[in-house]
């Protein structure tokens, strides 16, 4: 029993925290100007955040164990060729999902 309520109560505590941080940004500051520095800065969360992300699961899976993976490394490649030459999202995400999916089935 003990061990079920510590769990809720990080749980909580954690719900907690992301909603004041979140709250903070949104519900403080939300209704007034930034400054343009600021906004330049938040336009580059995404592609700091996603990298962070993915890089685990390519360089490290745990459907292997932590061994690189050939097909998740191509995948990886594909994706990130696609999203340079497209310069669109979701052809980048399709065509790397495609990758993995074949390179997983063919290796």
């Amino acid at each position: 029993m003990s061990e079920s309520t510590t769990i809720w109560v990080i749980i909580v505590a954690m719900g907690l925290g992301s909603f004041g941080l979140r709250y903070l940004f949104l519900g403080v500051i939300g209704d007034r100007e930034m400054p343009e520095w600021v906004l330049r800065h938040l336009r580059y969360t995404a592609v700091a955040v996603l990298p962070g992300l993915v890089a685990p699961l390519v360089l490290w899976p745990a459907a292997t164990e932590g061994q690189p993976d050939p097909a998740r490394l191509v995948a990886a490649a594909v994706t990130l060729g696609l999203g340079y030459v497209t310069k669109n999202v979701l052809a980048a995400i399709f065509g790397g999902a495609a990758t993995l999916f074949l390179g997983l089935y063919f290796l």
